[in-house]
């Protein structure tokens, strides 16, 4: 399948421990899939084989993050681990304020609310991931993406997908009035991991500060997006992913990231700004719902596991491997002609549905129903980016659907071998050989924002 010329070069790694995954027939996989409703997040993570549901959390932390742990310092308030983790947001985003949350979503939903976001105000990004816009619409605020629209042609090769459209944004502005928050997502995740050029953050930094517009990046995947671009714009190229990554946070006046991702840890957040006002209000909401602003909902071991992570995140012979097993994947699939979003994405494939099961409409949720038959068929848990995840119902019960309909086998860091990617790709391609044989899903339990979740279906078939 794959010749010795494009094998994976050795991880910058060894393996110190290991954990256990068993096999599961499919008779068993279909009655626990039967049990859960469908949801592939109600399957027990013990009967998945390979587990590729999200890179959110599942990383696996090296040594000397776990010789961190064991300093961690339990104090409720200034906790030694809050400074040393502050002194390395610091050094990376040259912003002076740091404040520590449990999870990226609570990031947001601080942002939200220090923002004072209600029904009257509108917020832009270049695509808002899931629980980014469930915490702005739920404030009441409007959602508005505005990628490049070469994101939406899957097939076509772009080296920044992810890139705002900047004729849309400053379009907006001129004719629809005020933006009360302009977000750019980097790597841009419902995208397909897709990156964002530095010219870009510049040109959009650029239009927020004419316009006095907070400007924040959504920064969980920071490192991979300054790998794309020392990879991908020439007047970069030797420039370490650490000195890019300092360039991209100067453009933006904060971030909000989930550490889960470029951090390697399995817990943890955080907000890094410069505003003094902005940050006394985030602070003093966050004292109400995170606990202290030194440790904001974590202990001090995670905080000191985050600032070990967010240094080794950025090494390049990391960074490359991590790039080269994203590539070996994409290779693979393409050799049996599977559809995927291109180029390959920083921490994902992302299957396109709508060409991989053509004879599945959008009301029947084929991205959808192409994760359950990955999962049932071959024990392989994905998760859907599609009609469910991202699609919206009208007052009047109807649907819009969202231009891209996928399947994300998102990639753990540090956790998946050479062999097991050969297992999902001979998955895919045997699953691609009887797709006609794959029907849709209905929905029997819709609980409205964020759906994807906790939603149950039923297959087409058993109507």
């Amino acid at each position: 399948m794959i010749n010795d010329n494009e094998k994976l070069k050795p991880p910058p790694y060894k393996i110190k421990v290991v954990e256990p995954i068993k096999k599961t027939t499919r008779e068993e996989r279909k009655k626990w899939l039967e049990e859960a409703g469908y949801n592939f997040f109600n399957i027990a993570a013990e009967n998945i084989y390979i587990d590729l549901l999200t890179d959110s959390g599942t990383s696996a932390m090296s040594d000397y993050q776990w010789a961190g742990l064991m300093l961690g310092d339990e104090s409720y308030a200034q906790c030694k681990n809050f400074f040393n983790l502050q002194d390395v947001i610091r050094d990376i985003t040259g912003y002076k304020y740091f404040i520590p949350t449990h999870q990226g979503r609570s990031a947001e939903n601080l942002i939200c609310y220090a923002l004072n976001l209600d029904h009257t105000k509108v917020t832009i990004s270049n695509q808002f991931f899931d629980t980014t816009r469930a915490n702005i619409e739920t404030s009441g605020a409007k959602a508005h993406d505005f990628v490049i629209s070469e994101a939406y042609k899957p097939s076509l090769i772009h080296d920044f997908k992810g890139n705002l459209d900047i004729s849309a944004l400053e379009n907006y502005i001129k004719n629809e009035g005020d933006v009360s928050l302009i977000v750019v997502t980097v790597t841009n995740n419902a995208g397909g991991g897709q990156p964002v050029s530095l010219a870009n953050i510049i040109e959009v930094s650029r239009i927020a500060k004419m316009n006095n517009i907070p400007f924040f990046l959504d920064a969980a995947r920071f490192a991979e997006n300054a790998y794309f671009i020392k990879l991908r714009e020439k007047e970069y190229h030797e420039l370490s992913p650490k000195e890019i990554a300092f360039k991209m946070f100067s453009y933006a006046d904060g971030c909000m990231v989930s550490a889960k991702k470029d951090g390697l840890v399995n817990i943890g957040g955080f907000i890094a700004l410069n505003d003094d006002q902005l940050y006394r209000r985030i602070k003093e909401r966050m004292t109400v719902i995170e606990g202290f602003p030194t440790y904001g909902g974590l202990a001090g071991r995670d905080l000191e596991a985050i600032a070990r992570g967010l240094t080794e995140v950025l090494q390049e012979d990391y960074l490359e491997y991590r790039h080269q097993q994203l590539e070996y994947l994409g290779k693979g699939l393409e050799k049996g002609g599977i559809p995927f979003i291109k180029p390959v994405g920083g921490h994902s494939i992302n299957l396109d549905a709508k060409s991989f099961l053509p004879h599945i409409p959008q009301s029947q949720f084929p991205a959808w129903a192409l994760t359950v038959a990955l999962y049932e068929h071959h024990g392989i848990r994905a998760a859907e980016l599609g009609s469910v995840a991202f699609g919206r119902k009208k007052d009047d019960g109807s649907w819009i659907y969202p231009e891209l309909e996928q399947v994300r086998l998102a990639i753990p860091r540090r956790v998946y071998s050479q062999e097991h990617l050969n297992y999902v790709i001979d998955s895919v391609l045997d699953l691609y050989k009887h797709r006609i044989e794959i029907t849709g899903m209905k929905i029997i339990d819709d609980p409205g924002v964020l759906r994807h979740f906790t939603a149950r279906f039923r297959p087409l078939e058993q109507e």
